[in-house]
């Protein structure tokens, strides 16, 4: 169903519902999540998720939205036209699309492991950023799954969507208290693997193949004690002639996800 003119009061009530749900806590009332762009649809929609509403604004459509925007379509949705100045209102980008869905929230099942499965721990990320930019890795480096742990940032919020470039929705994410995640791990005989400064062995020597778990904690605090004790211990060794003393997490997650491909990669081929 389509409206017969563009919505174009900054006073609607699609266009103030849509500015509350930036919001987490308004997201999480109502049990919706913002999908924006025409990448991030086109990935949600490719894995299974259907939208409630489509908003679309023709005078901001990129050649990706305006192809796009057809494909999305489906007899119970909802396509609604912002004018200009509404969609500007609603969205969380400086250049919009000129599309930009509503949908019911997943809530991905993790997958039981195979026997080469990575499954990536996240334990207190708070930057959208970070946390996108390690599912987008994750998935580009074949990874099966991503456990985020408790109140960190909200994996399926729309800045992590948009970091993620979609991989939110191509690859299996779940938001598990710590011990549910401990006991599911404990119980597929997962090799745990805390990456952490400090540690002695650097990543490029730790065994990395069969069923690994790499932990990730904050760039300010890392790991805590409890996720520490592990069955390897992993840094990544840094020119400390110069100072360095770290890595931005996301970057940090994709070298260790990297030598855990290579290595499988030169195991098929031993």
């Amino acid at each position: 169903m389509t409206t017969p003119a563009p919505i174009t009061s900054l006073q609607n009530s699609h266009v103030k519902r849509l500015v509350r749900l930036r919001t987490r806590r308004e997201r999480e009332q109502e049990g919706v999540i913002l999908i924006e762009g025409a990448r991030e649809l086109h990935r949600a929609a490719a894995s299974g998720v259907n939208l409630d509403i489509l908003y679309t604004c023709p005078a901001l459509f990129s050649p990706e939205a305006q192809a796009l925007a057809p494909e999305l379509t489906h007899p119970q949705l909802t396509v609604l036209e912002l004018s200009r100045a509404a969609f500007e209102k609603v969205s969380g980008r400086e250049n919009p699309d000129g599309l930009l869905g509503l949908a019911p929230t997943p809530h991905a099942a993790l997958p039981e492991p195979g026997p080469d499965a990575v499954t990536v721990v996240l334990h207190g990320l708070e930057k959208p950023g970070n946390v996108g930019a390690i599912l987008r890795t994750a998935d580009a480096a074949g990874a099966d799954a991503v456990i985020v742990l408790g109140r960190g940032a909200d994996p399926y919020g729309p800045n992590v969507i948009r970091a993620s470039q979609g991989s939110v929705f191509t690859l299996p994410v779940a938001v598990m208290d710590e011990q549910d995640a401990q006991d599911w791990l404990a119980a597929r005989a997962f090799t745990t693997v805390a990456c952490t400064p400090d540690a002695p062995r650097t990543y490029w020597d730790a065994p990395l193949t069969g069923r690994v778990a790499l932990l990730l904690g904050t760039e300010h605090e890392g790991l805590p004690a409890h996720w520490r004790d592990t069955d390897h211990s992993v840094s990544i060794p840094m020119n400390a002639a110069r100072g360095a003393d770290s890595l931005n997490v996301a970057t940090a997650a994709a070298l260790v996800l990297f030598e855990c491909a290579r290595q499988r990669r030169a195991g098929s081929r031993a």
